[in-house]
C-alpha cells in the first residue's frame, strides 16, 4: 500500500444519501489516505433529499445531480470533472450506473455484490470491455493485512497442496421479519427485485470471494440448499453450500443471517498437505497458522515475520473493516494514477464470479442440491 502521494483524485458517488449505511463508509475510506475529494453526487433518486445530502456534505449546489445520467454526462464534459464514481445503491442500481459511467470513460468503484441480476452482469462486462475506463469492486475483506498475507503464504507454497476450503459468514440480524416492520436496510436486502439474492448476495459473496482471493483457486461446481425461516420472506436467509475445485480440493460455505449471538462473525480455514491457516474477523489482527507436525503460532497484523506493506498502524492498535476499505481506496488511486494492475484488487472478474456462485446456488438448491458446473469460462 502506498500512501506518500499528496494529488487528491476527484471523486463523485451515486446513492450514499441520508439514511444510507454504505455510502458513510465510502466516504469515510475515500478520505482516510486523503487520495480522494468528493465533488459530486448522485446522492438519492428524491430530488430534495439528493440536494439535502449534497449540502451536508459540501458538495456544490451545481454538482448535486438528480440522476446519474445527468451526472455521467454532465461530469464528463467537464473539464474539472470527476476521476472516478463510487456506486453505492441497492444492487438492482449497479448496472445503469456503472454502465453509464464506463461509457462516459469515468473508473468506476461499485459496491458487492456486482449486480442483481446475470443480465445485468453481461451488460456491465459488455460496457467494461469497450470503455477506456476502469472497473473495481469493493470486496473490502481483500484489503486486510493478514488476508493479503494470508495470500501470499498460499501462494509461496506454505501450506502446500491445498485440500480443504472452509469459509463462512454468519449474523443474526434478521432473525426477526424486521423488513415488515419498516426497517429500510433489511426492506431492500429482503426484496428480490432490488436484491437479486439474500444471504448468499449479501454476505454469501464476501465469503466465496474471500475463499478464492486467498486460496488462489476458483470452484468448478457448487451443491447448495438455502432455506428461508423467516416467514414470509421471499429470499434465502440461511444457505449450506459445498463446493469442488478442479485441482482436487473441496470447500464448504455457509451463509446465515439467522444464526443467533452471530454478529459479522466472517471466517476463513485452509488446509493444505503441509499447514494450515484460520482467521477469524472478530479478531482480525491475529490469524493462526500451524504446519504440520508442529505446534500451531499466532501470525499478528505488523508482527516479526508479517508483510510491513500491509498494515497502516503499529502492531498493537486494531485495524479493521474501515482501515480494509480504505486500504481498497488507496490501491484504486495508485491504480488511476499510475496506470498499472493490482493482483489484490478486486474487479470485474471478482463480480463475475460471484454472480455464477449466486445463480449456481440458487440453481442448485431448486433442484434438490443438484452439482451446478461452471461451463463460462474466466476472464484472461
Amino acid at each position: 500500500m502506498t500512501t506518500d502521494r499528496k494529488t487528491r483524485l476527484k471523486l463523485g458517488m451515486v446513492g450514499g444519501g441520508q439514511g444510507a449505511f454504505i455510502g458513510a463508509v465510502h466516504r469515510i475510506a475515500a478520505r482516510m489516505d486523503d487520495r480522494f475529494q468528493l465533488v459530486a453526487g448522485a446522492l438519492s433518486s428524491d430530488p430534495a433529499r439528493a440536494s439535502a445530502s449534497a449540502a451536508e456534505l459540501g458538495i456544490a449546489p451545481d454538482r448535486s445531480y438528480a440522476s446519474f445520467e445527468e451526472m455521467a454526462r454532465a461530469e464528463a464534459a467537464r473539464e474539472d470533472g470527476i476521476d472516478a464514481v463510487a456506486i453505492v445503491t441497492p444492487n438492482h442500481l449497479h448496472a445503469g450506473p456503472s454502465i453509464a459511467f464506463l461509457n462516459a470513460g469515468i473508473h468506476v468503484i461499485c459496491d458487492k455484490p456486482l449486480a442483481a441480476s446475470a443480465a445485468e452482469a453481461e451488460a456491465m462486462k459488455q460496457a467494461a470491455a469497450t470503455s477506456r475506463a476502469r472497473f473495481f469492486l469493493t470486496h473490502n475483506y481483500t484489503g486486510y493485512p493478514l488476508l493479503r498475507q494470508a495470500r501470499a503464504m498460499v501462494a509461496r507454497g506454505d501450506l502446500g497442496r491445498i485440500r480443504l476450503v472452509q469459509a463462512e459468514y454468519a449474523q443474526d440480524w434478521l432473525t426477526d421479519v424486521i423488513e415488515q416492520e419498516g426497517h429500510k436496510q433489511a426492506a431492500w436486502r429482503t426484496d428480490p427485485a432490488q436484491s437479486g439474492a439474500g444471504a448468499i448476495g449479501d454476505i454469501g459473496t464476501h465469503a466465496f470471494n474471500l475463499a478464492c482471493f486467498v486460496s488462489g483457486l476458483a470452484p468448478q461446481a457448487l451443491s447448495a440448499e438455502l432455506h428461508s425461516f423467516g416467514p414470509g420472506r421471499q429470499v434465502d436467509d440461511n444457505a449450506h453450500i459445498l463446493l469442488r475445485y478442479a485441482e482436487g480440493a473441496r470447500g464448504m460455505l455457509w451463509a446465515s443471517q439467522i444464526a443467533v449471538g452471530c454478529e459479522n462473525d466472517l471466517r476463513l480455514r485452509i488446509y493444505g498437505d503441509k499447514g494450515g491457516l484460520e482467521w477469524e474477523h472478530q479478531d482480525p489482527n491475529q490469524m493462526r497458522f500451524t504446519r504440520f507436525g508442529e505446534p500451531k503460532q499466532i501470525l499478528t497484523r505488523g508482527g516479526a515475520g508479517v508483510g510491513p506493506d500491509w498494515t497502516r498502524v503499529p502492531p498493537g492498535h486494531p485495524e479493521g473493516y474501515l482501515e480494509g476499505f480504505a486500504t481498497l481506496y488507496t490501491d484504486i488511486a495508485e491504480v488511476i494514477e499510475t496506470g498499472t494492475d493490482n493482483p489484490m484488487l478486486p474487479g470485474l472478474q471478482a463480480g463475475l464470479d460471484g454472480m455464477w456462485f449466486i445463480s449456481a446456488a440458487q440453481t442448485s438448491s431448486a433442484d434438490g442440491g443438484a452439482w451446478i458446473p461452471r461451463k463460462s469460462p474466466r476472464l484472461a
